[in-house]
């Protein structure tokens, strides 16, 4: 079962989309790994570990977190990623 999991509307291309998101994740010293269509990535937020997956269908980023922090709402997770990629 997965902690999170939302949609993010897009404009743009898919290509667009995904160096947005794979920059945003690096930025904050995390990995991805994917392409246009779907992948995974993993970050570390106060010493604990942001785990999730994507796909791409049309203009929708699909988004699941697998695992995160306690304390951290999903809303706060899909609330940072809209702000980074929008």
């Amino acid at each position: 079962m997965s902690a999170c999991n939302f949609n993010i509307p897009f404009s743009g291309s898919p290509e667009e989309i995904f160096q947005k998101a794979k920059k945003s994740v690096e930025s904050q010293g995390g990995t991805f790994n994917g392409d246009t269509s779907g992948g995974s990535f993993e970050l570390s937020i106060f010493g604990n570990a942001i785990i999730g997956g994507y796909t791409v269908s049309g203009n929708e980023l699909n988004v699941v977190i697998e695992e995160k922090p306690f304390l951290v709402p999903c809303s706060a997770i899909e609330s940072f990623l809209k702000k980074q990629l929008g």
